[in-house]
């Protein structure tokens, strides 16, 4: 009964928030497998049955959901049926981000953190979703790639996963500290909690006069500074750095969490930009449908 009743829920989501996103406009336009239908196996097997890649979610659906979907049609059209559903998965992910906001948010406080989507390695040339990839260096790993970052604002939930305010998709060379500018530094009455890199003087001077909210940060060396007020102040900073640190922890867990739920950063396997859109905002979709399932 569980499975029917998460099943149900999720096919109910397309006729209340995402009809508009993916309405056709042929002759074809009523077609006898739907596009919840689409959705819903897409959704269902990735986020309860950890299918993770297009071929298995359409094995799954043809040997456990027949009863549910008799009009199930081959592999290949389903595949194409999800790659052509890519603004409905976008549109699904802000549905769930600003429809299931947990109430205990803190609503004044935002930890902002990015993770890189690879399509392919550095050493190759890209052949897929040219528009919106590039080619980004990643410093954790020491390794360029191809690829897109999935830049992400959420708010603080004490003893909890952070949720999710903001995603944003850029392709792999944008600057963390650039996102928060295009979109995020005009938020006000706001404390931001991010890593060195979103670290800018002039920057905190303007959030603090215009929108009276601030960036906290780890303590960032200045350049050329002198050994002695290194020494000086290394005990302050390593202890402020620590408390920023532990506080904006959270979104690196919740960033890996993504990770281990739906393997979003192994794009190597998509063959379009609708594609590439889907593997980013369907297994977003199906990580936080999960969450609310189990909330």
């Amino acid at each position: 009964m569980v499975k029917e009743l998460k099943l149900i829920s999720i096919y109910d989501i397309y006729d209340s928030k995402l009809r508009s996103a993916c309405e056709r406009f042929s002759n074809n336009n009523n077609p006898d497998f739907t596009d919840q239908e689409v959705i819903t196996i897409y959704l269902y097997a990735m986020n309860i049955e950890q299918r993770l890649k297009i071929k298995q979610i359409h094995e799954y659906a043809s040997d456990h959901l027949r009863s549910w979907f008799p009009l199930l049609p081959s592999y290949e059209a389903f595949n194409m049926r999800i790659n052509r559903l890519s603004e409905a998965f976008r549109n699904l992910a802000d549905v769930l981000l600003s429809g299931f906001c947990p109430q205990d948010c803190d609503l004044n406080a935002s930890l902002m953190d990015s993770l890189l989507i690879i399509t392919c390695s550095g050493k190759h040339m890209p052949s897929v979703a040219k528009e919106i990839t590039d080619k980004g260096f990643c410093s954790t790993k020491s390794m360029y790639y191809y690829g897109v970052k999935l830049h992400t604002l959420a708010f603080h939930r004490p003893d909890h996963l952070p949720f999710p305010e903001s995603i944003v998709v850029t392709p792999a060379s944008e600057n963390d500290l650039n996102v928060h500018k295009q979109n995020w530094c005009n938020i006000p009455n706001r404390s931001f909690w991010g890593d060195k890199i979103y670290h800018d003087t002039e920057l905190l001077k303007d959030m603090t006069s215009f929108s009276n909210s601030q960036i906290l940060t780890p303590v960032k060396a200045v350049k050329n500074q002198s050994e002695i007020i290194n020494q000086r102040d290394k005990a302050a900073n390593d202890l402020y750095s620590r408390a920023v640190s532990s506080v904006r922890q959270p979104i690196e867990s919740l960033l890996n969490w993504i990770i281990e739920k739906t393997n979003i950063q192994r794009a190597s396997k998509v063959r379009s930009t609708k594609g590439l859109l889907v593997h980013v905002f369907g297994r977003i979709a199906a990580a936080f449908i999960f969450l609310i399932f189990n909330s």
